[in-house]
């Protein structure tokens, strides 16, 4: 795997000194730029200076004597080698984990205490553990999903309870800050320590030093310790339900139609809503479709609902939302064929295909390889109506009828519609909302007649008259089936 990779966006040419180095030393750091400057933009190798004195970067110089000037093949012959041990070895040495696990002392029985809360503050440090997860993709490493101060938090240690010799186990842990932090201070980080070689820990504690008391540190369950047979195809994402959420009629229209394209499984991360929405959520639980995982991220840090902190200056931004879509992503990774990060008013609407299924598997079939398959979102205006289905029943339910908005906002000149996405999540390593960060594999931007996302909301191009927008209808195919289903749903809950 080329050092470039896997990463899905053309900025992973550009080096920067960001926190996924800032466990590697500045000698490190100085050969990845040099690695960088020869393996992705090879024009410039020549122009490259390492700052500081002259001999700094004893690679480069070794290389700038084999290479530089002599004509013989020879010569040719030793350079072509130089280089390639230099980037093999420079690539091996960055992707390997920093700090293999040393035993500190032994214990008759681990005793560390179990948490199972969904966000947990670590004492004195500005970090809050999520939920950690195996991960033997590049490695044997366990990879905990957590929320850090990207400045503050410089060191972290994993503190493995290995039974039944009690050993006692601690691992210097990489942090690794999300680039799409938009400017709050705290982000989504992956907190990866190698394991030890010797045993398959089932706990970890996380802890701001190597030295301690295991017993005083909370305990966290590993997960996906065991590959199993995936049992659904498709799982959807949902972070953040906040603001006492009350959109009832469109979340449940949203959830017919996700069970109607083929999803079997629906994860939400919930921080508040309505009474009358609880009554909802637990139909849906009960009947096995719906995972509420508690997303409490107000009773630890100052949560903005907008998406970049000059907007709000608070401590994070949309509730945690990349956080949740991150953790989302791995607690599924061993039980979903795929995952599709969205939110509750988005349905990615097939145009050629019938369901999800049919349309993953000729995506599929037309992209071997692909990780990520984008879906182009597109504005619905719930300010346009054509009241085609204007159900009397349904007009006591608050909420959004979407099977009345079927006008959607043309695409503006110079704007990129943003884009949702259909993740194999087993080659993915981190995502955002609209794109992944880091993947094995490649991202496929979807064409509009495959599909779209339908997107029922606010408009944003409010002063367009109706007869700009662009009449869509492919929602009313499922009208029959969307009605029905509703309509139970309503009947046990609502009406």
């Amino acid at each position: 795997m080329p050092p470039c990779s896997p990463v899905c966006r053309p900025e992973s040419c550009s080096f920067t000194e960001s926190s996924t180095y800032r466990n590697h030393s500045t000698h490190d750091i100085q050969r990845h730029s040099v690695l960088h400057t020869l393996l992705c933009n090879p024009l410039k190798m020549r122009q490259h200076k390492v700052q500081g004195q002259r001999n700094v970067h004893p690679h480069l110089d070794t290389f700038r004597m084999l290479c530089g000037g002599k004509k013989s093949y020879f010569a040719a012959t030793v350079c072509i080698v130089t280089l390639t041990s230099m980037v093999t070895l420079s690539y091996l040495r960055l992707q390997r984990p920093p700090h293999l696990p040393k035993i500190i002392y032994e214990v008759s029985k681990c005793r560390g205490e179990i948490t199972n809360s969904t966000i947990t503050p670590l004492t004195g440090n500005r970090t809050f553990i999520v939920s950690p997860y195996f991960d033997n993709r590049e490695g044997k490493v366990t990879r905990v999903i957590g929320i850090v101060h990207h400045e503050d938090v410089k060191e972290l240690f994993c503190w493995f309870c290995c039974q039944p010799d009690g050993k006692i186990y601690v691992s210097k842990a990489t942090i690794d800050v999300h680039s799409d932090r938009f400017g709050f201070p705290y982000g989504a980080a992956d907190i990866v320590c190698s394991e030890p070689e010797n045993c398959d820990p089932t706990y970890v504690s996380i802890h701001q030093s190597p030295l301690g008391n295991i017993d005083q540190l909370p305990s966290f369950e590993i997960k996906n310790r065991k590959a199993e047979p995936f049992p659904v195809d498709f799982t959807v994402c949902i972070s953040a339900m906040f603001g006492h959420y009350n959109n009832v009629l469109q979340f449940i229209q949203s959830m017919e139609m996700y069970k109607i394209l083929g999803v079997q499984k629906v994860v939400i991360y919930k921080n508040n809503c309505s009474h009358l929405m609880e009554k909802v959520l637990r139909l849906y639980m009960e009947e096995g479709t719906v995972e509420i995982i508690p997303w409490p991220i107000n009773s630890h840090l100052k949560v903005s609902s907008e998406w970049h902190f000059s907007m709000d200056g608070k401590d994070i931004g949309y509730y945690g939302q990349i956080t949740a879509l991150n953790d989302c992503l791995y607690r599924n990774m061993q039980r979903s064929k795929f995952v599709i990060l969205n939110d509750a008013d988005e349905i990615i609407l097939p145009l050629k295909h019938p369901d999800w299924k049919t349309m993953m598997s000729s995506l599929q079939e037309e992209n071997p390889g692909a990780a990520v398959f984008l879906f182009e979102n597109h504005i619905f205006p719930k300010s346009i109506s054509t009241p085609m289905f204007n159900i009397s029943s349904w007009n006591t339910v608050p909420g959004v009828n979407i099977l009345n908005h079927v006008h959607r906002e043309p695409d503006r000149k110079d704007v990129i519609n943003p884009k949702k996405m259909i993740v194999d999540p087993r080659k993915v390593i981190q995502t955002s909302v609209h794109s992944v960060l880091r993947a094995y594999g490649n991202s496929v931007n979807v064409p509009m007649d495959v599909a779209l996302v339908y997107h029922c909301r606010e408009p944003l191009q409010a002063n367009l008259p109706r007869e700009s927008l662009i009449k869509d209808t492919t929602l009313w195919r499922y009208n029959l089936s969307l009605i029905m289903n509703v309509n139970k749903v309503l009947y046990q809950t609502v009406l």
